[in-house]
């Protein structure tokens, strides 16, 4: 099995247990650094929706939200919840041109090999209007690879901010660490980054 299948049967095999430990999560401080930056009625893109947690927030909020996931199973639990048709799509299969106000891509494309991580950043960027913004996160630290049956690449600040600056017309805008704010998981870090499209 290759990394996205392995990954990806995780969370086909886990998505109950995934969306009890995450649906509850307060985003708040972070979905607000996000949200100042959009428009009334901006449009965004939940890319990695998994429970459909932030979907239905900025939906009840106004906004105009497609969401996607990898897994064929939080796609359809975030529909439910969320209430909105959920796409299954791979990350690599982004390809809009200019179309969102903003991205957030939270705690997903963590899961990606940091050369795959580029090229979808790059796609990212892409798919944000001019002077959109994107919100990525993180695991903080050094690693790169295989944990609890996942893929991950974590990062550090300098890490985010050599991603972000070489991308073509993005720019960090604002970057923060965060305690992870799942119950029992406040000893583990989190890397957060707001970066925007200057051209």
């Amino acid at each position: 099995m290759s990394i996205k299948e392995e990954t990806l049967n995780y969370y086909e095999t886990n998505a109950v247990n995934f969306v009890k430990s995450t649906i509850n999560a307060d985003m708040r401080f972070n979905r607000g650094k996000f949200l100042d930056r959009i428009p009334e009625r901006g449009s965004i893109l939940d890319f990695g929706c998994g429970s459909g947690r932030d979907t239905k927030v900025f939906l009840e909020m106004g906004y105009v939200v497609e969401a996607v996931d990898g897994c064929r199973e939080l796609c359809e639990i975030a529909a439910r919840y969320a209430g909105i048709s959920v796409k299954q799509m791979d990350f690599l299969e982004l390809n809009e041109k200019e179309k969102y106000d903003g991205i957030w891509a939270c705690s997903s494309v963590l899961h990606l090999p940091y050369e795959e991580l580029k090229v979808v950043m790059v796609k990212i960027a892409e798919a944000l209007k001019k002077n959109g913004v994107v919100y990525v996160s993180f695991k903080y630290g050094n690693f790169e690879g295989w944990r609890n049956g996942r893929y991950f690449t974590d990062m550090m600040e300098d890490g985010v901010r050599r991603l972000m600056e070489e991308i073509d017309g993005m720019s960090v805008e604002e970057m923060w660490v965060t305690a992870d704010v799942r119950e029992g998981r406040g000893d583990e870090r989190w890397v957060n980054v707001v970066g925007r499209k200057n051209r």
